[in-house]
């Protein structure tokens, strides 16, 4: 654990993963169908993660791949303008290059008859490839985050898990949050395989109750993997619940913390704004339970807001959050 807490609280992280074009109906509760005005920004998990650390005070560097046209110069453009650096975001050239896209989301700020639309066919995050990896200089950074979703596919798989080896010999810590979508990977068995492989490299295995359950084989066995796994690999290993909110497993403890009830205006954003809360608040010097209130805060916060990128909350709002919110709930 002292190893991990090492390498986070220098404060300078890379993070692997796509970035994409996000767009969303205005006003708040509009359906797409129904939609005349859209607001558009960036999102994906890696950059949305990118984007709340920079918030929250972090340094964050985004590896990744992004297509060679407007809307890649548009992801770009808007990562430089939140703060994360782009020294490793390359647009996709050679044979084929003008089929790979970035992603495109679409989805509404409303929580009843929710939709999200993702196009995602020739994804141009997926071309990451070793060189791309070998081009990094870790030394630069304290620790490696990685979305789950960065292995759904080759190059990209490939090129992670050697960057997963090149982290272990530089000594820098692996930060993996499962995020699995099934709509990224060829098939459920394939996904179980890869996401397994990975979590047994990571300092550090962020997932949801769903998740680890889809590692186990079936939900109800799904803290019993997390258990697993802090035992024989992780240092620490964060299963969150929801509503229900995390259990936190460490040296053989188990802590669990609430969350903090807000009238929330979509589901979206809220794990990623997580991961930056409690990766800050880490490297800020906050202790582990603290960190991980502070990251259920800022997922409250994003799921309160319209947008994913642009949500994330800043330190100062943080702080407001939590000096004026009642405090953290549990549910049994």
């Amino acid at each position: 654990m002292e190893r991990l807490l090492t390498g986070i609280r220098q404060n300078r992280f890379l993070v692997v993963g796509r970035v994409g074009m996000d767009t969303f109906p205005d006003p708040p509760g509009t359906a797409i169908e129904d939609a005349e005005m859209l607001r558009v920004d960036i999102g994906g998990s890696a950059a949305n993660m990118a984007v709340g650390l920079v918030k929250l005070g972090s340094a964050a560097s985004l590896l990744t791949r992004v297509s060679d046209d407007a809307v890649g110069r548009f992801c770009v453009k808007k990562l430089n303008h939140y703060g994360v650096a782009t020294e490793h975001v390359r647009p996709v050239s050679g044979p084929g290059a003008s089929q790979r896209r970035n992603s495109f989301a679409i989805f509404e700020t409303r929580l009843e008859g929710h939709q999200t639309v993702i196009y995602r066919n020739g994804a141009a995050d997926f071309e990451m490839n070793g060189a791309d990896v070998d081009a990094v200089d870790l030394g630069q950074y304290g620790a490696l985050i990685t979305a789950g979703t960065v292995l759904a596919a080759e190059p990209s798989r490939s090129a992670t898990f050697r960057l997963f080896e090149r982290a272990r010999a530089a000594g820098l810590p692996v930060i993996f949050d499962v995020d699995y979508r099934p709509y990224s990977w060829v098939s459920a068995e394939v996904a179980s395989e890869v996401l397994t492989t990975a979590a047994s490299h990571a300092d550090a295995i962020i997932g949801n109750d769903e998740e680890f359950g889809f590692m186990a084989g079936r939900i109800e066995a799904g803290l019993q993997r997390a258990r697993e796994l802090a035992r024989h690999s992780a240092s620490l290993v964060i299963y969150k619940m929801g509503h229900k909110g995390a259990i936190t497993l460490v040296n053989g403890t188990e802590t669990r913390s609430g969350i903090y009830p807000v009238k929330a205006l979509k589901p979206t954003g809220a794990g990623d704004s997580f991961m930056a809360g409690l990766l800050s608040s880490l490297a800020a010097g906050h202790d582990l339970h603290a960190s991980v209130l502070r990251g259920s805060a800022c997922a409250s916060i994003v799921v309160s807001r319209p947008g994913c990128a642009p949500a994330m909350p800043t330190g100062p709002e943080l702080d407001d959050f939590l000096a004026s919110h009642p405090g953290p709930q549990t549910v049994d």
